[in-house]
């Protein structure tokens, strides 16, 4: 099949989904654009600001991002074309968009609180608790990794004397001061549009000329290299003042203006593409149940449920609710704009992921060969490649470039977001039904102060960084699914209490609890006989432990959920 075909149907179901079922959902939740948001009701000027529906946008589609939809179609490609496409697809529309969607519009009727505190309205206080240290201890891991991530893309290289190598260093050094501008102009934006009224339109025009002026200093202007803990440190340092610094002022701008480089990559990209149209068949359309490509010389295993695990965000991904009902739902500004945001905003990650796999599939020899593994590094070479047949070897190489800044980019954006949702999280945790930072006292007062519980998240994440996330880095797929799977439950829960239809959670719940259960029996299985093999024991022993002790919570908040759902629906059928 050629590539831009693909594409192109791709995205016309994609459209046809969000129409449609989209459109659906919205009827059968009741969404209502007459009702006040929790931006309005409660509007305090940090947290709680209500944004226009494209600045929002750009905030949640760019905290969602980050490397997910390139990383995961990419890796899971050695299943080949098909079953990547289908399940983008249909994860997409019915699985993932369904999840956000429904993350969203649970969270804004909840006065912008976050999945755990639905939890604890609709099931109870345990399961609230529960899955708050879950998704506490996955978002400390994002921070490790996210932060790791930025440092390892701006740090310099030494030569063995110890001096920098100012030549292998200097595409670093560009990201970095490029990043480095970016939060300034991101200052600049939201001091002028909030704080002086300057009308979108406009600040945007200029907001994305002086991208283009960033980026071209950027390059040819880079003074500073610094070592990969000190870029940690710096990176700590960096979330630590963006999570409690008022939203207006660097996370909505800086978001904001940071999609339209998402945006212009993915133009780039269908141009590259659609131009190019070469034909996806130079990788296999099937290769089978189990991955025998194994690129990096690991195999994933099965397709079922690798598959499912190593394609988060561009189908479904557990982050997402967590930022739909952390920060996203205390700056909606109406209910009408949550379908486009949560609902379009996935399916344009769905997008992304089809655009990765036309990538992968253009480099397919080097991929599958092991000459270029990287995802990051696949997805500029393949879609830089194409443009460069185009345009010419020059285009191929600027292409290259603002690919991977475009990615680093986003990984900076998710960074700060999840601390600033981690901080959310860890403060909900001591707070009772009912109560409301207000209303604490004690060492409870100081737990939930927002300059401690972002300090000791952002201090528990940098040290994370800088130490052992690697080695429990791969439970993160399985963690992040099983959060999407108690995401789908506790909305569903929430649903049935209020009285809406809910059915439309049912199997996406069920099917990514099996499938996360799965994958993590795979996992102890495997870090068993490491152990028995005497290799790497150590980490072998922690892996299989907490690979066992997220079973047994997701089946603790799986009961609580299903009783809830079993009252819910006795009550209905005794009235």
């Amino acid at each position: 099949m050629n590539a831009a075909v693909l594409l192109v149907i791709s995205l016309a179901i994609l459209l046809i989904g969000y129409i449609f079922y989209g459109r659906w959902l919205s009827k059968k939740w009741g969404v209502d654009p007459n009702k006040a948001t929790p931006s309005h009701t409660m509007e305090d000027g940090v947290d709680y600001v209500p944004a226009k529906a494209p600045v929002l946008m750009g905030h949640h589609f760019s905290s969602i991002a980050g490397a997910g939809p390139i990383n995961g179609p990419i890796q899971a490609a050695v299943f080949g074309w098909v079953p990547v496409t289908l399940w983008v697809l249909i994860g997409g529309i019915f699985f993932g968009g369904v999840h956000d969607y429904g993350a969203l519009f649970a969270s804004v009727r909840n006065k912008g609180k976050s999945i755990g505190t639905v939890i604890q309205d609709s099931i109870g206080l345990k399961a609230k608790r529960l899955f708050i240290i879950f998704a506490y201890l996955t978002l400390l891991l994002v921070v490790a990794a996210f932060g790791s991530i930025v440092a390892n893309t701006f740090k310099a290289t030494y030569l063995e004397s110890g001096a920098v190598d100012y030549a292998a260093s200097a595409a670093n050094a560009s990201t970095a001061m490029i990043s480095i501008f970016f939060i300034v102009l991101a200052i600049l934006f939201g001091f002028f549009v909030y704080r002086r009224n300057a009308p979108l339109g406009v600040a945007t025009a200029i907001g994305i000329v002086l991208i283009a002026v960033a980026m071209y200093v950027g390059l040819n202007w880079h003074p500073i290299y610094l070592n990969y803990e000190t870029w940690m440190l710096i990176c700590g340092v960096y979330i630590l003042v963006a999570s409690v610094t008022p939203v207006w002022i660097l996370l909505q701008p800086r978001d904001y203006l940071s999609s339209f480089l998402l945006y212009g990559m993915m133009i780039l990209a269908v141009v590259g593409i659609i131009g190019c149209h070469p034909s996806i068949d130079t990788m296999p359309a099937f290769t089978g149940f189990t991955d025998t490509v194994a690129p990096t010389g690991t195999s994933l295993g099965f397709l079922f449920p690798a598959l499912f695990v190593t394609i988060a965000c561009g189908a479904i991904s557990g982050f997402h609710s967590l930022v739909a009902s952390g920060t996203t739902a205390k700056q909606l500004n109406n209910e009408r704009d949550a379908r486009p945001i949560a609902y379009g905003g996935m399916l344009i990650e769905s997008a992304l992921a089809i655009i990765s796999l036309c990538a992968v599939a253009y480099i397919w020899k080097d991929y599958a060969g092991g000459t270029t593994v990287v995802p990051t590094a696949v997805f500029a070479g393949g879609l830089s490649a194409m443009l460069g047949e185009l345009f010419g070897s020059g285009a191929q190489s600027v292409t290259y470039s603002l690919l991977i800044l475009a990615v680093s980019a986003f990984c900076l954006t998710s960074l700060d977001t999840a601390t600033r949702l981690a901080r959310y999280m860890f403060q909900e945790f001591w707070m009772k039904p009912g109560e409301s930072l207000k209303d604490m006292t004690g060492a409870r007062k100081v737990l939930t102060n927002p300059y401690v519980a972002t300090a000791i998240t952002v201090v528990l994440g940098v040290a994370l960084g800088m130490t052992g996330y690697a080695k429990i880095w791969a439970l993160f797929g399985a963690a992040n699914q099983l959060l999407a799977a108690l995401g789908l439950l506790a909305v569903a829960a929430w649903l049935g209490k209020v009285g809406r239809d809910n059915k439309m959670f049912y199997f996406p719940f069920a099917f990514m609890l099996v499938v996360t259960i799965t994958s993590l029996v795979f996992t102890i299985k495997s870090q068993i006989g490491l152990i028995s093999a005497g290799t790497d024991v150590t980490w072998g022993v922690i892996r299989a432990v907490i690979a066992a002790l997220l079973i047994i919570l997701a089946i603790d908040l799986v009961v609580e959920g299903i009783k809830a759902l079993k009252k819910q629906a006795q009550a209905k059928a005794a009235n």
